[in-house]
């Protein structure tokens, strides 16, 4: 991942340093393990124990020639051990090594992502709170609805994440496994208790059945939560830039005093941060349908998913925890403008009414196809003359032995009270 989009606590996770450091816990695990079975002398897993360590340079200059990357760190690391070095590596293959690090970085970088995506569920649970009872007009198709609050919209978010960390929690134990068990996956060379004490050490889970890898659909259902955790990221960002725009400015990204909107324009404030975060979307979700690729391996293993996840893995993750850090950011310095959002929920003159109009005209005797129609006529006639919707309910003939003035003023009122929002919170915002 390009600078521009990694924090370094996560990046260090994906360096070949912290890589070869967890390769070598996993291989004095195996020889210690090894050890007490018998199977190699406790002299020499001591000595692995002890003098085992690697040279990253070392380990790419031998790869040149062996152009195998995990016989390069063997070669290496034997090199410091000494005699005991015949038994560094004993009874197992490449993708146990490799595989059970893969599992160990994918949780060390769950992790973060995991404590970042808790601290927005709460700013998101703080915010709502906040804006429990501040009336706003509620959209459907980009055009005026009914009134809702702006706190009820951030719930909607809060719960989306909430959601979010239970898939995600599901999906971090999914890739939580260790795979110990040989050439092809019998178990063949390696004792089965093996993978459990490296498992167990590494509060890791033994794999079922790993052929000769973890399988992969693991890691499938892991990149495809963090797309649905990108969709989500998403929607938020784009709610901001809508409600943003100049000509509805309802919400505004916190813009610094030294901040700059635009090279040519001086007076731009845009909404840049939800604009990289809908960009970090889509770069996140393109990683799931490679993911669900390479599910699809011949026999017991191939190398094709290797190329795909070198490259994916880091950066995805990478990408995520960045999204998610920067998420964290617009939701506490959001600015929200009442004012703004009371003019644009009276900017059609009263017809987020029409529906609890309707309804009482109904309890009055009137079809519901009457209803409708006579309070779209008086509806349509607001929208295209600017005028205020109850006047136009009050001059409307057909109406007047159904409803007086005073009760059209009252059902008005009514309909800006939202009278179970505080239901809503009591009983689902805890």
């Amino acid at each position: 991942m390009i600078p521009r989009y990694n924090r370094p606590v996560i990046e260090e996770i994906w360096s070949l340093e912290n890589k070869f450091k967890i390769w070598t816990e996993i291989e004095c695990l195996i020889a210690e393990k090894q050890s007490m079975l018998g199977i190699i002398p406790k002299k020499s897993a001591k000595e692995i124990r002890k003098k085992a360590k690697f040279n990253v340079k070392e380990i790419e200059k031998i790869e040149k020639e062996t152009k195998h990357d995990v016989v390069a760190y063997i070669n290496n690391v034997s090199k410091y051990i000494g005699d005991s070095s015949k038994y560094f590596h004993f009874g197992v293959t490449s993708s146990d090594i490799i595989d059970t690090s893969f599992s160990v970085q994918l949780k060390q970088t769950a992790e973060i992502i995991r404590y970042n995506l808790k601290e927005c569920i709460k700013n998101l649970k703080i915010k709502s709170r906040k804006y429990k009872n501040t009336i706003m007009i509620g959209r459907s198709h980009g055009i005026h609805a009914e009134p809702i609050t702006f706190g009820l919209k951030l719930a909607s978010f809060y719960f989306e994440f909430k959601r979010n960390l239970e898939r995600f929690d599901h999906a971090i134990k999914g890739i939580s496994i260790c795979a110990i068990s040989g050439p092809v996956g019998t178990f063949n060379s390696i004792d089965p208790s093996v993978q459990d004490y490296v498992a167990k050490k590494l509060k890791l889970y033994s794999e079922d059945i790993s052929t000769q890898i973890i399988p992969r659909d693991r890691h499938a259902y892991f990149f495809s939560i963090l797309g649905i955790i990108a969709s989500s990221i998403e929607r938020f960002s784009v709610e901001i830039r809508n409600l943003q725009k100049t000509e509805v400015l309802e919400v505004e990204e916190n813009f610094s005093k030294s901040q700059k909107g635009s090279s040519a324009m001086p007076h731009k404030r845009n909404p840049i941060l939800s604009e990289n975060l809908t960009g970090l979307s889509r770069y996140i979700r393109s990683a799931v349908l490679p993911s669900l690729e390479n599910i699809v391996l011949w026999h017991e293993r191939d190398i094709s998913h290797s190329s795909v996840e070198r490259i994916m893995a880091p950066d995805i993750t990478i990408a995520t925890d960045f999204a998610i850090s920067r998420l964290n950011g617009i939701i506490k310095g959001l600015k929200v403008y009442p004012k703004n959002m009371k003019k644009n929920l009276n900017m059609l003159g009263g017809l987020h009414n029409t529906h609890n109009i309707m309804l009482r005209f109904i309890e009055k005797g009137l079809s519901r196809q009457l209803a409708y129609k006579i309070v779209q006529e008086s509806a349509m006639e607001t929208w295209n003359n600017k005028k205020i919707f109850s006047e136009v309910l009050v001059r409307n003939k057909k109406l007047n032995s159904l409803l007086s003035k005073k009760e059209i003023e009252i059902i008005t009122k009514d309909s800006n009270n939202l009278k179970n929002i505080d239901w809503i919170y009591k009983n689902k915002i805890k």
